[in-house]
């Protein structure tokens, strides 16, 4: 019978999901509950999750995670957001920077402004009012300044590092405090079977080794196989491939042949994309494909056609397919990682899902017995925020204009979610972005994509009409200077990380 209050925690699967959950709940609730996770060896992880958005520093200073030490141990780098290429048709690229643009002028976001100005065939587009996006193609970085009237002063970024070498910063954190570690794989699941409110809930766990580990909330970081979740309590699957039809990648690391960049590259190819992601040690490349029109083979010669550098190891292989479990949490078992769903790496949502399913699960942790009021909330919480971020990947998807393959010809007519057309029409209608609570994209973000690839707004906000178009395009002159200056100031991204964490591995 398992305990009324839950007190003891076990985590299936390590890598980055295991070790941040493991580390997370051992520093939010301390000697009120104990930590195991279970782990191989032999089991490898995927290893993709090496680009990030900025919510992972808040996780990191949650934990109280030295910066530095975290960088110099991940051999990280900063990074501002992504460079798209190829996305909306041939020849096309635009950046997705994580900072705001310019500043704000009245009660009005200061996108509304430009918009006029773009309207009235302005010459300004709105990446040259975004810091981060002239720093990334400057080379630049910095911390934010106290000066809280410079644009230096509110600096957006995450970083690019080693998955692997995050989740073994993680492990020796999580162990520190009190998480243990067994070694070892899973030979089987015991549930409770005596017909009780708890029927179903899973007791135990056995190894191959014959260790019985008994728990009262079981986590599974299991990653694809999803152990728990799927091969014990058969939740189910939505599959979203129909509206992102990639299923494969085939990844690889190259030596540095340059000075690192501070922001990742995603260059789109016939039937998919390249990512390119900067490390101090290597580089991190991959190619994400559809399988129904191109083959592993085409799929690796593409990518090794398009890198540089000398190649470590051998092309690795991924299938995958992208949706959510109907159920991140049933009965006393939580999903998070891949085991919960997988989202394609385009915008770097992988690790902030472990991120978010974390930090709810720590905000619905049960008082005393596990109750369905904080599952239910939990999953619609979780199911939310997965589906924001599919309309923001199929957002990529759908506003391409090419036609040079069956797979592009494919994105460009496919059916998109009601939701994500709501949001398209009212753009187009009047330039406005309307975030919801669950978007973790913000504003700045999806006018970044609806704008790069060529979404045109017919009219701005009547709130922008205050100022005549001459007064707003001379405001506009002397912000875009202040933001020329003040990145023309900084340091180069590779002299500041050789500084503040330069790597000694």
């Amino acid at each position: 019978m398992l305990n009324s209050t839950v007190k003891d925690v076990v985590i299936v699967g390590g890598g980055s999901a295991g070790w941040m959950t493991a580390a997370a709940l051992a520093n939010a609730l301390g000697k009120q509950i104990s930590v195991r996770l279970i782990e191989s060896e032999q089991i490898g992880t995927v290893g993709v999750g090496e680009a990030t958005i900025p919510e992972i520093g808040q996780f990191n200073r949650a934990l109280g995670i030295n910066e530095s030490e975290f960088l110099a141990a991940s051999h990280g780098t900063f990074k501002y957001g992504i460079e798209f290429s190829h996305w909306g048709k041939l020849g096309d690229s635009y950046f997705h920077s994580f900072g705001t643009y310019g500043f704000k002028l009245d009660s009005l976001q200061f996108y509304h402004h430009w918009q006029k100005h773009f309207l009235a065939g302005g010459q300004f587009d709105i990446s040259d009012f975004s810091l981060e996006t002239q720093a990334a193609k400057s080379g630049k970085f910095m911390h934010s300044n106290n000066n809280k009237n410079s644009p230096l002063s509110k600096i957006a970024y995450g970083y690019h590092f080693d998955a692997t070498q995050y989740a073994l910063f993680l492990r020796h954190y999580a162990e520190q405090r009190g998480v243990i570690r067994h070694e070892g794989l899973v030979e089987s699941v015991q549930q409770c079977q005596d017909g009780s409110a708890q029927n179903g809930f899973i007791e135990s766990i056995t190894l191959q080794d014959g260790k019985v580990i008994r728990g009262d909330l079981f986590i599974d970081c299991s990653g694809f196989k999803a152990l728990l979740i799927e091969g014990t309590l058969k939740t189910g699957y939505q599959d979203w491939s129909h509206l992102l039809p990639c299923d494969s990648a085939v990844t690889i690391a190259t030596e540095n042949i340059e000075q690192p960049i501070p922001y990742t590259k995603s260059t789109a190819h016939s039937a998919g994309w390249q990512w390119r992601i900067p490390l101090q040690h290597r580089v991190g490349n991959g190619h994400v494909y559809c399988s129904k029109y191109m083959s592993s083979a085409q799929a690796t010669a593409i990518l090794l056609d398009n890198i540089e550098g000398k190649l470590i190891g051998e092309p690795k292989h991924i299938k995958f397919v992208t949706g959510m479990r109907n159920k991140f949490w049933h009965k006393n078992c939580v999903a998070i990682g891949l085991s919960s769903g997988f989202m394609e790496p385009l915008e770097s949502t992988s690790l902030h899902l472990i991120q978010s399913g974390i930090s709810k699960l720590i905000g619905l942790f049960p008082v005393a017995a596990i109750e369905q009021v904080e599952v239910d909330q939990y999953n619609k919480m979780l199911t939310d925020e997965f589906l924001s971020i599919r309309d923001f990947l199929v957002l990529h998807y759908s506003l391409t204009t090419r036609n040079d393959s069956e797979f592009w010809r494919y994105c460009n007519a496919m059916e998109i979610p009601e939701t994500l057309k709501s949001k398209l029409a009212l753009y187009q209608s009047c330039g406005r972005i309307l975030p919801k609570d669950e978007d973790i994209f913000a504003e700045e973000s999806w006018l970044a994509v609806m704008h790069g690839q060529g979404l045109r707004a017919d009219n701005n906000h009547p709130a922008a009409d205050v100022r005549p178009v001459e007064v707003i395009t001379k405001q506009l002159e002397k912000i875009k200077d202040v933001i020329d200056r003040s990145v023309q100031s900084m340091p180069k991204h590779n002299e500041y990380i050789q500084n503040y964490c330069r790597s000694t591995k």
